[in-house]
């Protein structure tokens, strides 16, 4: 059963093609093809320049592989909790061995990380969320895009997260550091009616720059959207420490949550499969637990169009292990990071409970797989 639109603010997106097709395709089942490899907790974790040895908590992670002199290294940038009474959150950068997540050492380690994003503007004053890391087409730089808690986020009204983008550069000292660039609003009024924006990053097909990103409204409704932004606005800078107030309109509508959910949103940044073709992960609330999934989607993003091409009929990723299961927040699996490792198979980095990074790993033609059992077009 597809939940029915409210009728608060869906008319202001066109919808994608597919989106209801998609929908009904949906079940209230899990196939999880995800292989866990291992699990990251607070005492694994060192903080390097900060006078709290070890984090509260470390969770919710985006990914990368890097190569450097000295060897291949799996680099965590995970969001981490200093104190709960305000439960302000940074980013921590985390490098470590590729080999010992082959081999499991990863349970048993302990790791040096730095924290390279945190609290200083208006827009992530009370705390910088779940991070996503990812390159854009033609641009070797990283990117990362994370929830920003904004100067009002404790105020009574509008505007409480924006996404943020920041930009890895090379500083003075030649040593990297991360600024922020952009603070996305929407436009034409409607910032004053958003509650929240989160789960957002940002992809390059060609010439076209879109956003992806996930609106809660004030009439309830949440929306799954991609919008397109002016494709030479990464290169642009202000001179100030700020991020840019980029106003983002229109958009596409891409997917409703099912009739078993009571939300969805972005998991993390596109795999690109085809020319214009990409699938993404996203996260799914269902209505009894309350309990955070995962499903797929493949999609084709044309100059004019936003089209549903698959979707896993079932959840391909569901709280299992003790430690997805007991935490701050029980039964979550949320997957913020993905990177392509030999052949077809993926990291994927994720909170689990809101207490804890897991890692695992998952098979690009398995995944295809399942999505051709969704499929809507060729």
């Amino acid at each position: 059963m597809t939940r029915p639109a409210s009728p608060g603010y869906s008319s202001l997106f066109r919808r994608a093609t597919g989106m209801w097709d998609a929908s009904r395709l949906r079940r209230f089942e899990t196939r999880d093809i995800v292989r866990r490899l291992g699990v990251l907790n607070r005492e694994h974790v060192v903080i390097n320049g900060y006078p709290v040895h070890h984090p509260v908590t470390v969770f919710n992670s985006a990914v990368t592989v890097e190569r450097t002199e000295e060897g291949e290294f799996l680099v965590l940038y995970a969001r981490i909790v200093a104190g709960y009474y305000m439960y302000v959150s940074s980013v921590i950068e985390i490098p470590i061995p590729l080999e010992d997540i082959h081999n499991g050492d990863i349970n048993l380690n302990i790791y040096t990380g730095r924290i390279v994003i945190y609290p200083s503007t208006r827009y992530d004053l009370w705390g910088a969320e779940d991070p996503r890391v990812y390159q854009l087409e033609g641009d070797k730089r990283l990117y990362m895009t994370y929830t920003g808690r904004t100067v009002n986020y404790f105020r009574p009204g509008n505007e409480r997260t924006l996404p943020v983008t920041a930009v890895r550069e090379e500083g003075d000292d030649g040593q990297p550091r991360w600024v922020k660039i952009h603070a996305y609003t929407l436009a034409g009024g409607l910032q004053k009616h958003l509650v929240s924006n989160k789960d957002a990053f940002l992809y390059r097909q060609g010439d076209e720059l879109y956003l992806f990103q996930r609106l809660h409204m004030d009439s309830e409704e949440f929306f799954t959207v991609v919008s397109k932004l002016p494709s030479n606005i990464v290169e642009k800078r202000r001179d100030d420490d700020c991020p840019e107030r980029v106003e983002v309109s229109d958009g596409f509508e891409v997917l409703r949550p099912a009739g078993f959910e009571t939300k969805i949103g972005w998991a993390t940044p596109p795999i690109r499969t085809g020319r214009d073709s990409v699938v993404v992960l996203i996260h799914g609330v269902d209505e009894e637990l309350q309990a955070y999934r995962v499903f797929a989607a493949e999609l084709e993003l044309k100059p004019d169009e936003v089209v549903v091409k698959a979707v896993t009929p079932h959840y391909i990723m569901a709280p299992q292990r003790l430690w997805e299961i007991f935490g701050d927040r029980p039964y979550v699996v949320f997957p913020c990071g993905i990177w392509p490792l030999e052949g077809r198979n993926y990291v994927i980095s994720y909170g689990a409970s809101d207490t804890f990074v897991g890692i695992g790993l998952l098979n690009l033609d398995e995944l295809l797989g399942e999505l051709d059992k969704g499929r809507i077009y060729e």
